[in-house]
């Protein structure tokens, strides 16, 4: 009987130690952008947002870690991106006016007929084509960022 108390003791010593040695907790952050100045309310602000290089250019809006849409008010339109890990990111919008997904064009040319805007980017054109090194930026708190919308 004493041979098993003394193994019940060690064992319940062994787990109290372990019990103190557990990771620390990770800390996600919220992610706010908000985007002013549309040319009108009509259709949906489409956010997209990036987390590693060679994800930018995403036309076809197929390399993204997450998106979301949002409506637009009085020219404006606001996202928030929750429980993000600290890390880097970037940010794709599009003023998608008539609600199908995708980048329309003008014409048969690569200019893009609805608003488009990059984190960090003023304007985009021929010689400053988007990458995701310039467009990134870090994310280590809940942060609120604002995003240029461009019409060509």
């Amino acid at each position: 009987m004493k041979k098993i108390i003394k193994k019940f003791a060690i064992f319940s010593l062994l787990i109290g130690l372990f019990s103190f040695a557990t990771p620390a907790q990770k800390t996600n952050y919220s992610l706010t952008i908000k985007v002013e100045s549309l040319r009108n309310s009509k259709g949906v602000v489409q956010y997209a947002l990036y987390n590693r290089d060679g994800s930018i250019p995403d036309e076809k809006y197929e390399r993204y870690f997450r998106k979301g849409i949002a409506e637009i008010r009085n020219n404006r339109s606001t996202l928030t991106f929750i429980d993000l890990p600290a890390g880097k990111y970037a940010i794709s919008i599009l003023h998608d006016e008539n609600e199908n997904g995708k980048i329309d064009k003008k014409f048969l040319l690569p200019i893009p007929s609805e608003g488009v805007g990059i984190s960090n980017y003023q304007s985009i054109g021929f010689s400053n084509r988007p990458n995701f090194s310039k467009a990134c930026f870090p994310v280590d708190s809940s942060m609120t960022m604002d995003v240029k919308i461009i019409y060509m």
